[in-house]
């Protein structure tokens, strides 16, 4: 949940210790291919304030599949920007590349979103624009160049929250989750990568000063007060048998979000029946940089790939 220092950063991609059967074989890193970018386009306009994304695609061909990223930042800190800009010397394999540059570089479209942040706008108000950002891109698809039956879900830590909730919150649950911008087009994402995102928060509830710090911001009261928020706002209440497949990414050292809300997600995910794959770093916290970042870029894409392109929407 924290928004970490962009050179260390929520941002970083991980693997090396695998819990459950996921490809993690390194692959080489894609030929520079030539990109174009789309940036501050706007996606919505709420109570006065234009919601926007910033895009990056290949320059040529299409349509791609299409990932939907979602910044870090404890749901009141943080910018789609941190996903959309360069960071450090080697980002995800490539210098001088930002994330969603790279996944630009593997042949997807990439979308780094802006959301509603807290305390001024409280849950559901995130969820809601995560899913307006989607139908947009949906409706959009034609002249994004974007395969609308092919957009997958892709966050860090409270980003990572939020794409599990549009993972395991599908039509049935629009009347609460959905919001009201374009209400005709669905939501549905193909799968979810969740990088230590909370998935139960009322495991939080035994830890005051964080919930203060933390969920009264975006929930408005603290558990003892009010648990149904706490519950609702919990992507592991809303795991159904017809959730798309996720790849859950965390540290086992993670302080901020214990690893614990990952295990518990992918136990429920698979009794389920969904398909769910659980990378943990040994001894990593709350994001992490290095030789980690660059394999698992490729543990990701390949996971995007086999997902966006054997599994449409």
């Amino acid at each position: 949940m924290l928004r970490m220092p962009l050179a260390g950063l929520v941002l970083c991609l991980m693997m090396a210790n695998t819990v459950s059967a996921a490809d993690t074989t390194p692959i080489p890193l894609a030929t520079r291919t030539p990109i174009e970018r789309q940036y501050n386009v706007v996606y919505a306009e709420v109570g006065g304030e234009k919601l926007r994304l910033d895009l990056a695609r290949p320059r040529t061909g299409g349509p791609f599949p299409c990932v939907v990223c979602l910044h870090g930042g404890a749901w009141k800190m943080g910018s789609r920007k941190d996903l959309s800009e360069p960071f450090g010397e080697v980002s995800f394999g490539i210098p001088g590349a930002s994330l969603i540059e790279v996944l630009a570089d593997r042949g997807f479209a990439a979308v780094s979103v802006s959301y509603r942040l807290a305390p001024r706008h409280q849950f559901p108000a995130q969820i809601h624009d995560a899913k307006a950002a989607v139908r947009f891109l949906r409706s959009q698809a034609a002249q994004l160049r974007i395969d609308p039956n092919r957009i997958a879900a892709l966050g860090f830590s409270a980003g990572g929250h939020l794409a599990a909730l549009l993972g395991t919150t599908g039509a049935a649950e629009d009347r609460v989750f959905g919001g009201t911008l374009f209400p005709h087009v669905k939501s549905d994402v193909a799968c979810v990568v969740d990088f230590f995102g909370p998935s139960d928060l009322t495991l939080y509830s035994q830890t005051p000063g964080i919930e203060e710090i933390f969920f009264r911001p975006l929930l408005g009261a603290l558990f003892q007060d009010n648990p149904t928020v706490y519950k609702k706002a919990s992507p592991l209440n809303h795991v159904s048998a017809d959730d798309p497949p996720f790849l859950l990414i965390h540290g086992t050292a993670d302080l901020v979000v214990p690893i614990i809300h990952s295990e518990r997600l992918h136990k429920k995910l698979r009794a389920t029946g969904v398909e769910s794959a659980l990378l943990s770093l040994s001894g990593k916290g709350h994001g992490w940089s290095g030789e980690d970042m660059i394999q698992s870029t490729d543990a990701t894409v390949k996971f995007l790939s086999k997902h966006l392109s054997e599994k449409p929407q």
